[in-house]
């Protein structure tokens, strides 16, 4: 049972619960545009694209979604890029039940934001409560973002370097999105520079 419940992620409705950071708290609680955000303390915001298509949803998502277990849906991951350093790894499913008419942009995004051109844009869209979680090594979603980052830096990312995730539902008309983003550690020092930017002005 131990190799099993360490693929699933407990997600909690509180940052308090993951012991995360001071540093990283803003980051995770903020219920603003992520995007908007990063773009402001950063000289180049890129949202690169890694992949999107059918695929099963992880074991912990399923009933965020709606469904009794693991099954089909459309997968987006992409990693959002400053000054061309990956900050943040997002992971994005919606189930095949949800159509055209839901999520009418899902299928054509490319490598434009979803928060700025969908969730933060339509006022259909309808958004819960954050929840955050501490991704153990062994958590899928750690494993790809650890990946990410090797193919876009050209270096590892330890397993020692603990991530921090925080994930939303939407829901439009009948469809349901469920949005996660991992964050980097290289996020706390984009925070920073950010403070210095906003000094300067």
């Amino acid at each position: 049972m131990r190799g099993p419940s360490l693929r699933l992620a407990r997600w909690h409705n509180h940052a308090n619960a993951v012991g995360a950071p001071s540093a990283l708290r803003h980051w995770l609680t903020d219920t603003g545009s992520l995007t908007v955000k990063l773009s402001a303390r950063s000289a180049t915001f890129r949202l690169q694209r890694l992949h999107q298509y059918p695929a099963t949803c992880l074991a912990d998502e399923a009933a965020a979604v709606g469904l009794a277990r693991p099954g089909r849906v459309q997968e987006r991951e992409v990693l959002l890029r400053c000054d061309n350093t990956p900050v943040v790894f997002g992971h994005s499913v919606v189930p095949v039940s949800a159509t055209a008419a839901d999520w009418p942009l899902f299928g054509a995004l490319g490598e434009r934001p979803l928060g700025t051109t969908v969730l933060f844009s339509d006022p259909l869209v309808a958004r819960s409560d954050l929840q955050f979680a501490r991704l153990q090594p062994s958590h899928p979603l750690a494993q790809r973002a650890r990946r990410a980052w090797a193919g876009a830096t050209q270096a590892e990312l330890s397993e020692q370097a603990v991530l921090f995730a925080r994930r939303r539902l939407y829901r439009r008309r009948h469809g349901l999105l469920l949005v996660t983003e991992v964050f980097f550690p290289s996020v706390l020092a984009l925070a920073q520079a950010g403070h210095l930017i906003k000094n300067d002005e």
